[in-house]
């Protein structure tokens, strides 16, 4: 039986950022952004609100039918980044950042630097599908509704010839990326006092017939 798969709108927003809040408030990138417990319970909802409205008007972000996983994607341009790294603001790259821990928690220096670390890492050569955050709700991890999501959009990316990037969070999120084709860049991308993160590239896969 396979996974329903809609495209979420304004509508959705106050339950994908349940969702985003719930699955990710304890990733090892999230701790390291907010590394105090009790404050990082209190404001990563508001950082993932911040990212799913930029998601909403510049990306698109697709949910399960159920509401238990969503994936937030960027069509990402060859050529220089102007979005300040994780989405950006029109006012350009140098600025997204900063805007983002003003709106966030301003006194909170790694809202900013998170922004700047990734997009000095994110490759410009090629135009690509960015998935940006994936989340499934703590109770139905395990499902496969994030290889879903993942799937479906893997899936246009082969059709139409389009190359794919992230960068993994976790070791367990890793390998299963590279079970879908991921392959790690090479180098981590190494967060001060903090966890690594593994940017990876997929290149468009052809099966079938479109291989004879």
């Amino acid at each position: 039986m396979g996974v329903a798969i809609r495209r979420a709108g304004e509508g959705d927003r106050a339950d994908v950022v349940r969702l985003l809040d719930a699955a990710l408030v304890h990733d090892p990138v999230s701790s390291w952004v907010f590394p105090g417990e009790e404050h990082r319970l209190r404001t990563h909802r508001a950082l993932m609100g911040a990212f799913l409205d930029i998601a909403l008007d510049e990306g698109y972000v697709d949910i399960t039918e159920d509401g238990a996983a969503a994936a937030l994607w960027w069509s990402v341009p060859a050529g220089p980044h102007e979005d300040g790294g994780d989405g950006g603001d029109a006012a350009g790259a140098e600025d997204g950042p900063v805007l983002l821990r003003r709106a966030v928690d301003p006194d909170n220096e790694r809202v900013e630097l998170i922004g700047r670390l990734t997009e000095s890492i994110h490759p410009a050569d090629r135009a690509h599908e960015y998935l940006h955050l994936i989340a499934v709700h703590p109770d139905r991890q395990g499902e496969g509704l994030g290889t879903a999501l993942v799937t479906a959009v893997l899936e246009r990316c082969d059709r139409d010839g389009l190359h794919a990037y992230l960068e993994a969070s976790n070791a367990r999120s890793r390998d299963l990326y590279a079970r879908l084709g991921f392959t790690f860049m090479g180098t981590t991308l190494d967060l001060p006092d903090g966890p690594p993160m593994w940017p990876m590239w997929r290149e468009p896969q052809r099966t079938g017939a479109a291989d004879r």
